[in-house]
């Protein structure tokens, strides 16, 4: 019996030392804030040839009533962000270096409101005469919503046991829909639409072992694993980033705009190439020309040296003459 109840002890000790050093590495490891950037694809696609297209978002909802997903139960969260519209006024100020969109607030434009009357009271009563820029109105607008979101979509694994020891790992697929569309203000008509889709991953390792002791008596089991699944925001953010780029292309198909030449881009380069080289030519040549100067100079102090050796050496024997 004390036998027994020294092992459950230590199994409690190690399990407390177990968990403080757990929670201490996750916390390096994970409690870190970044600032979230848009993705290279976006940064690099081509940009537009002309000014920019003033655009407004009004809203971009969560259309597809999922809950998050549980064993049991589903959760009162919802299972996709509801602030995407962040995501794609971000993509679109993004999106080709900055030349595509710009983009005029519409989701807050009550506050805006509020604050340029305010601004405009102040001023007529201390009799200010400068008055306030007109609001920008866009000439298209964006709209769309997240329209689906399925999960388990596929599930599956592998494992082996022996003798107690066993190990396996599972995955989950779910995947997000998104939906854009771009409509002209002054005719109402939809110009271009876009649906894509991001699949959602989820993996999970464990290893088990169970174990007899004390003459079969005693039975000892430990468990270890990590699951990571891709979070949703992340494949939110990434389909509304392959949308607008998929409307863009899909507008150049359509002649409703071009990409900017990169010819004029190119020979921009190719002047300042040959510019370069010419400096890097004339540098060499003026390096060269010094280096002719110093080599004639080491000359001239070595010639200057044997000439000096050459006259100590005919009065040393002038003078031994004159002594003889």
């Amino acid at each position: 019996m004390k036998q027994i109840l020294s092992i459950l002890i230590l199994v409690i000790f190690l399990t407390g030392c177990t968990t403080t050093t757990n929670n201490r590495l996750y916390t390096e490891k994970y409690n870190i804030a970044g600032v979230q950037y848009a993705s290279k694809d976006v940064k690099n696609h081509p940009e537009l040839d002309g000014p920019a297209m003033t655009v407004a978002v009004y809203k971009f909802s969560d259309s597809t009533g999922q809950r998050k997903p549980g064993l049991n139960i589903a959760h009162l969260s919802s299972a996709v962000t509801q602030g995407a519209d962040a995501y794609l006024i971000e993509t679109l100020k993004e999106v080709g270096n900055g030349t595509w969109f710009q983009v005029v607030e519409r989701a807050g434009i009550d506050h805006l409101i509020k604050e340029r009357q305010i601004i405009r009271q102040t001023r007529e009563l201390n009799e200010d005469k400068e008055t306030l820029r007109p609001l920008l109105f866009a000439g298209v607008l964006i709209e769309g919503a997240i329209v689906g979101y399925d999960s388990n979509l596929e599930t599956g694994g592998n494992g082996a046991r022996v003798l107690g020891i066993g190990a396996n790992s599972q995955y989950t697929r779910d995947s997000v829909t998104i939906s854009i569309r771009l409509v002209s203000v002054s005719s109402g008509e939809i110009l271009l639409t876009s649906t894509t889709t991001k699949t959602i991953i989820g993996a999970k390792t464990q290893g088990d072992v169970f174990r007899w002791f004390d003459a079969g008596t005693l039975p000892v089991e430990g468990e270890i694993g990590v699951a990571l699944n891709e979070p949703v925001n992340v494949a939110v953010r990434l389909a509304i980033e392959l949308a607008v780029c998929d409307l863009i292309e899909r507008g150049n198909q359509k002649k409703l705009w071009a990409f900017k030449s990169n010819e004029g881009l190119d020979l921009q380069k190719e002047v300042e190439e040959t510019i370069s080289d010419q400096e890097a030519d004339a540098k060499a040549e003026e390096d060269k020309a010094w280096a002719e100067v110093d080599k004639e100079v080491e000359n001239q102090k070595i010639e200057k040296n044997i000439n000096n050796g050459n006259d100590i050496h005919s009065s040393y024997f002038n003078l031994e003459e004159n002594k003889l």
